[in-house]
């Protein structure tokens, strides 16, 4: 057992790591604590936030490396460095073409807005770039019963996978909506030779595409992928970082590296010790949409031993939760909650935030109102019978297409809530009537005008990306008059930790003098996050993990990327 570089984790950043290490004449070796290659980043919807992609040109967008450095750094608040998010800015379009070379390619989003639109610096569309569908005959059978499966939430009809712009196309109920939908499921159902193999689908999209592509790359380079493989501690001669001990097989194993070790393991949000510890209270760990049993934190406090710097420990990647029974774990709402004809509300039935907003606004908008009322956690989003009949939310279709009647029972009381009358919704979720039904008479009035004169929800273009096109004057608001009622429950969840091992622009670890821990890389969630604590747009998190793992392999080879545009660095924004 001969290795250059141990990567810890199976993620996109550290699939991509140990490819890009194989092709640059080194011997990688990957180790995943489950027994499913993919972790996180196959559950996602598999998006990279790229500024200054070559699609942009494409699609008649203008960027430049100026405008995005600066937009970073105004969401970063402080909380980055320059040189980092220099870093990432320069190198983010290198990753979208190694990506193509290796057989992931991806395509921009021109219409899906920055998420702070009103943030300088921020584009209406163009820098959220979206896998191109992949087929999975290209990883065969072994290969996709290795790779995690997605989210039920991301399947139509627990089966059918859908890209990005087929989910926006059927939501916003676009004229092709329905042909779009006819065709997903004749591909589907008329592919006899692969359903015959396994129910799951041959078209991979989104972090499916993404991880199945990565995965396929892997297999084909013999890269050896070690599953059931949990790191225990870092080793260290020297000063510098030279091979991990490992679990496996029921043994304590040390692993050497000639080169390095690079940690992609995830962050701690499935440790309920470290939420406790380090995240705004309360806390738990079953509200995380991430896959159970992973991301527990093993890498952060392996590479804590080793004298590294913490940061951002108290944020998360946040977005809104609930629980379907019988799934593994709660579901991220990212998209129902803008669709006309719903509000989200707290135990008062007051609204408290813009419903439409970026996810992790949401989740912090909780936090803050349950500190000021003792009433958000568990918050509630509340629709009538005109938005049931037309909308998916959670695990329900459209009541068009799937009545109260054919739902499980066991959801009623559980998953949903019900009641002929506003009254009698209040009383079964326990929220103040008189506050419910203001709030309700409120959002209709402003769907009449076309203005929130509470939080302005669809005031700009991120809001408005998931409204209903039909729907005016604005896509995001609709009536709430129309009985029955229904609510579902929402918690604080999130869709990873963002806080981890401090790193510079190369990826390498700082200890907590600020000085690199040699031989020690972090990517993802495991390190502190390039963006601070905001999200700039869709795929803050994989474009970043990605774009470091590639800096951080350059740099073990002695080929550090250098950076350009260094008259940005400390300039005032």
């Amino acid at each position: 057992m001969d290795y250059d570089l141990i990567v810890v984790g199976s993620g996109a950043g550290a699939l991509l790591a140990a490819i890009a290490a194989h092709d640059g004449g080194l011997r990688p070796l990957v180790l995943e604590k489950t027994n499913l290659v993919g972790g996180t980043s196959a559950l996602s919807g598999g998006g990279i936030w790229i500024p200054v992609n070559d699609d942009m040109a494409k699609a008649g967008i203008q960027d430049s490396t100026d405008t995005a450095f600066g937009y970073v750094k105004r969401c970063a608040r402080g909380l980055a460095s320059d040189r980092r998010i220099l870093a990432y800015v320069e190198t983010a379009r290198t990753l979208a073409r190694t990506l193509a070379q290796i057989g992931v390619p991806y395509r921009c989003m021109p219409h899906y807005s920055d998420y702070y639109p009103g943030t300088e610096g921020a584009l209406p569309g163009g820098r959220t770039m979206d896998p191109v569908d992949f087929n999975a005959g290209r990883l065969g059978l072994q290969g996709l019963e290795l790779l995690r499966p997605t989210n039920p939430g991301q399947l139509i009809l627990g089966r059918m996978q859908i890209n990005a712009f087929e989910a926006r196309s059927m939501l916003a109920r676009e004229r092709k909506s329905k042909w779009v939908l006819m065709w997903i499921m004749a591909r589907y159902f008329l592919d006899y030779p692969w359903r015959s193999k396994t129910r799951r689908d041959r078209r991979l999209t989104g972090g499916q595409a993404l991880v199945g592509g990565l995965l396929a790359a892997a297999r084909a380079r013999k890269i050896p992928i070690w599953t059931e493989t949990t790191l225990q501690s870092l080793q260290q001669k020297d000063g510098r970082v030279c091979g991990v001990t490992v679990l496996r097989d029921g043994q304590i194993q040390p692993i050497s590296a000639a080169k390095g070790v690079l940690l992609a393991a995830g962050g701690f949000e499935r440790n309920q010790e470290m939420r406790e510890r380090h995240l705004p209270q309360p806390t738990n760990q079953a509200w995380t949409a991430t896959p159970p049993g992973a991301n527990t934190g093993d890498a952060i406090r392996a590479g804590a031993d080793m004298g590294a710097q913490l940061h951002l420990m108290e944020h998360t990647w946040g977005a809104p939760t609930l629980a379907v029974p019988k799934e593994e774990k709660f579901r991220a709402m990212f998209v129902e909650r803008s669709l006309p004809g719903c509000m989200v509300v707290n135990g008062r039935g007051e609204r408290f935030l813009n419903e439409s907003g970026p996810y992790p606004e949401f989740q912090q908008a909780m936090f803050a109102n349950h500190a000021k009322t003792g009433s958000a956690i568990p918050a509630w989003i509340v629709f009538d019978a005109r938005f049931r009949a037309n909308y998916p939310i959670g695990p329900m279709m459209p009541a068009s297409a799937v009545p109260d009647s054919r739902l499980r029972k066991s959801w009623l009381g559980q998953v949903y809530w019900k009641g002929e009358t506003l009254q009698e919704l209040a009383a079964h979720i326990g929220v103040d009537p008189q506050g419910l039904a203001a709030s309700a008479a409120r959002m209709t009035q402003f769907a009449q005008t076309g203005k929130d004169l509470d939080f302005d929800r669809g005031g700009n273009s991120f809001d408005r990306y998931y409204g209903d096109i039909h729907v005016h004057p604005n896509p995001n608001l609709a009536p709430i008059n129309q009985g029955p009622f229904y609510a579902m429950q929402l918690w604080p969840g999130d869709i990873g930790t963002k806080g981890g091992l401090l790193t510079d622009e190369d990826a390498r670890v700082l200890d907590t003098q600020g000085q690199a821990i040699e031989g020690l890389y972090c990517v993802g969630n495991n390190a502190a996050s390039v963006m601070g604590p905001s999200y700039p747009g869709a795929g803050s998190t994989l474009g970043p993990a990605m774009t470091f793992a590639l800096r951080a392999v350059a740099h073990l080879r002695g080929q550090s990327m250098a950076l350009q545009r260094t008259d940005l660095l400390d300039s005032a924004v």
